[in-house]
């Protein structure tokens, strides 16, 4: 198991980045957080195994929404959190 953080940058926010984030992390299962930030980018907590963890990175830089563009993705490491879903967070 393995944790990161992402900040996510571009035309994230107003096109179902956050739900379209939500079903692929679930379809991976991969559990933790994404919410909109007031500076228009989109912050993510997720943690899965490393094969599927890579696969949720790959499909959030290639955005996850079709009417969404990402234009830049800062991610780092962190300590396991307590998720045991993948929700919305408001």
């Amino acid at each position: 198991m393995k944790a990161i953080k992402m900040t996510v940058s571009g035309m994230v926010q107003g096109v179902g980045f956050r739900y379209t984030s939500k079903m692929l992390a679930d379809k991976l299962n991969v559990a933790g957080i994404v919410r909109n930030q007031m500076d228009g980018d989109v912050y993510i907590e997720a943690q899965g195994d490393s094969d599927n963890l890579a696969k949720f990175i790959a499909g959030i830089k290639d955005s996850p929404s079709p009417a969404g563009r990402v234009t830049d993705v800062k991610i780092s490491e962190i300590p396991l959190g307590d998720y045991t879903k993948f929700d919305v967070v408001y």
